[in-house]
């Protein structure tokens, strides 16, 4: 009798422990009971102007998702501009619609219904250009393109992370909210988005990552718990990164951007 209540004990432990953090989030919001037509869907300045800049320019941003999925998740997309081009084109993956893969002319960052952006990459130039041939390609192969699932995918964020791991100019590691980046396509082992290490994923409900830019992660039904060495952070569900240093940039592609919300910020 014993050994199954302390079994009971321990799962109910760390189920509480595993959901404290978007509990903590959910305690914090302000976005309950808000209407999705009247929530906040303005640029946040972090682009570039399309027609003031000549250069080519990819972006990756993040946003915490719509309503209460944001007290566990962020929503991620890409936005591409070719050179010489008069507008952005955002790319991005929604459960409305009869096909879920979008890619339309719009601006790049804008708010996600009443949640900030956060700039996760941003390339220019050269770089730019070679990355903007390679994404439009991987979007024509991505092989969920008319299925959508938010849990634990697909979903906007097995696109991007999809798009990245096809994408070789794009180093960037999506943050543990980001549910769904570990729905694989194909099997059970990937390259982590980054391509600085591996995973495992079995389709998004259990897996593991190590990697030089995301650290150590693991996934428990979509939640992702881990530790960030580089960064010297903690990764938590719910809440996000916190650490010491910034987990996603790369510093080298920062193009003077305003300092925005962390993503883990739930306001």
């Amino acid at each position: 009798m014993m050994k199954p209540l302390r079994w009971l004990i321990r799962t109910t432990v760390f189920l509480v422990v595993l959901l404290a953090g978007p509990a903590l989030i959910s305690a914090c919001s302000t976005q309950s009971g808000q209407s999705w037509r009247d929530a906040d869907r303005s640029s946040a300045g972090i682009a570039p102007l399309p027609g003031q800049t000549e250069e080519a320019i990819v972006q990756v941003y993040g946003a915490r998702a719509y309503n209460w999925r944001g007290n566990f998740a962020v929503h991620t997309w890409i936005a591409t501009k070719a050179r010489g081009a008069s507008t952005y084109v955002v790319h991005d993956v929604t459960g409305w619609g009869h096909k879920a893969v979008r890619s339309r002319p719009g601006e790049p960052d804008t708010a996600w219904y009443g949640n900030p952006p956060m700039l996760l990459a941003d390339l220019r130039g050269e770089k730019a250009d070679a990355a903007i041939i390679n994404i439009r390609t991987a979007i024509a192969a991505y092989p969920f393109a008319n299925e959508y699932t938010a849990w634990p995918g697909p979903n906007s964020n097995t696109f991007v992370a999809w798009v990245i791991r096809q994408v070789p100019e794009l180093d960037v590691a999506l943050p543990n909210l980001a549910i769904g980046k570990d729905y694989l396509a194909d099997g059970v082992f990937a390259k982590a988005p980054s391509g600085s290490g591996y995973q495992f994923s079995l389709n998004g409900y259990f897996g593991l990552m190590a990697s030089i830019r995301e650290g150590v992660e693991l996934n428990i039904l979509g939640l992702n718990i881990g530790i960030d060495p580089l960064a010297l952070a903690v990764k938590l569900p719910g809440i996000g990164h916190i650490g010491l240093r910034d987990p996603w940039m790369d510093r080298s592609t920062w193009h003077k951007a305003p300092v925005m919300e962390q993503v883990s910020d739930a306001n």
